[in-house]
């Protein structure tokens, strides 16, 4: 298995995990513009801690099982991940935030019929 095979599997898992957690908070969920603001901070962020950690030598990647793209040291098979968080996390916080007020508005039902 490639490296970008193993990003994409990553990516569309996270991807399938947001719609998902989307649907079931429905509320409206974040903002694309941040997302896409926190995706472009996430791949500047990836390609210089990647290309310093790579340049010092703390890891190293098999060239064999790589596509041959970089951002500077950075594989770009290394930029699915932050782009998952990306994506993947405000369906989690939306999704934990609907837990949260659906439980506040069953408890007042409570408190109101007591």
């Amino acid at each position: 298995m490639t490296y970008l095979q193993l990003a994409a599997c990553f990516l569309a898992a996270a991807a399938l995990a947001g719609i998902a957690l989307s649907l079931v908070s429905r509320r409206r969920g974040p903002r694309p513009a941040a997302i896409a603001l926190t995706v472009v901070v996430l791949f500047i962020l990836t390609a210089v801690f990647d290309t310093v950690m790579i340049a010092t030598g703390l890891f190293r990647y098999s060239p064999d099982h790589l596509l041959g793209l970089y951002i500077g040291l950075a594989p770009v098979e290394d930029f699915a991940y932050p782009l998952a968080g990306a994506l993947l996390l405000p369906a989690v916080w939306a999704a934990l935030r609907a837990r949260r007020h659906a439980r506040e508005r069953r408890d007042d039902a409570v408190e109101e019929a007591s």
